[in-house]
């Protein structure tokens, strides 16, 4: 993330509880940024970026030497000392740039189901753990004892997780067009996942992100007209788009994507995603323009992701702070 300090002009409140760890705010800077600027980034700048997220210098050098033993970031001196993503992280965030930008609707029943079988014996029990912990991370349901399934959708994000773990060997997957009985299947679909929960952090999404998007979107009384209105600047933006990001990213494997026919009534999953997809086009493309000003650093070649939706035109006028969610 990136910093500078002081901002005497942010008013913005920040949520009281739940704040990001460091490591997980990092996680989505690169992800985000960094990789469309090259991949590398230096440790002045991180720390410069991650201040505008009340993050210090020695938390950020904490979290990246935390990041490095786990493989994830590679120490390389260009400028100066820094960091890149590992190559072996690439795939990982292509996988993450499909979840988290392109799976925003709910899967079609029709399409049918993946299944995943597994059996791992006794003597191999941690990588029994480690199946039902990243099957669940991918967003699959346990129908019973080793037995895992999730919309056909996900079938190649199982795949390439499978296979980039080493655990295909332990696994059967199956396409399943339709299921034939006996139970009902929504009944059925809300004891293999915890829908409940999900819903809860997609209302702590929508609770924190909505008033956001209502002040970006409606000015305040005895402001200008929305087409007078100074648009928000590219340090506001960083300093709301990358906790926002962070919050939302790990929603979308949560929730695969069930078929609308088999959720409750009243799913509060869309009004989340309406939020995201605003924020994201008000708010990414100013956010990097930050991180390019901070780093000196220019997007390469290869665009990341295209956003969810057009992102709206900037407002002419002078710049002002935004808040963040209560």
């Amino acid at each position: 993330m990136s910093e500078s300090t002081p901002r005497p002009s942010d008013s913005t409140p920040r949520p009281a509880e739940g704040a990001p760890r460091p490591s997980s705010l990092i996680h989505t800077v690169y992800g985000e940024f960094v990789r469309r600027l090259g991949g590398w980034i230096s440790i002045a700048d991180l720390i410069a970026l991650m201040a505008e997220l009340d993050v210090d210098g020695p938390a950020v050098r904490s979290a990246t030497s935390r990041l490095k033993k786990a493989g994830t970031l590679l120490q390389e001196r260009r400028t100066g000392t820094g960091y890149r993503l590992a190559p072996a992280m690439e795939p990982v965030f292509e996988e993450g740039d499909r979840r988290i930008f392109h799976s925003l609707e709910p899967a079609d029943l029709a399409d049918g189901w993946v299944v995943a079988v597994f059996s791992v014996p006794e003597s191999e029990r941690a990588h029994r753990h480690q199946l039902r912990s990243r099957l669940s991370w991918l967003g699959f349901g346990n129908a019973a004892p080793g037995i895992w399934l999730a919309p056909a959708r996900l079938l190649p994000d199982a795949r390439r997780l499978l296979e980039r773990l080493g655990l295909s060997g332990y696994v059967h997957l199956f396409l399943s067009a339709e299921y034939a009985g006996f139970a009902d299947l929504p009944t059925a679909v809300a004891s293999w996942w915890d829908l409940p929960a999900i819903e809860a952090q997609y209302a702590a999404f929508t609770d924190a992100w909505r008033p956001v998007a209502e002040e970006l979107r409606e000015p305040k009384p005895g402001t200008p007209a929305p087409g007078d209105r100074p648009r928000i600047g590219p340090a506001e933006a960083f300093r709301a788009y990358v906790p926002m990001l962070t919050q939302w990213r790990r929603l979308p494997y949560l929730d695969p994507g069930l078929p609308a026919a088999l959720l409750p009534a009243g799913w509060n999953a869309v009004p989340a995603r309406a939020v995201f997809t605003e924020l994201h086009g008000l708010l990414a493309e100013p956010g990097l323009r930050y991180v390019e000003k901070v780093t000196g650093l220019s997007p390469t070649p290869r665009s990341r992701h295209d956003p969810p939706a057009p992102r709206r035109p900037a407002d002419p006028g002078r710049r002002r702070a935004h808040p963040r969610p209560r």
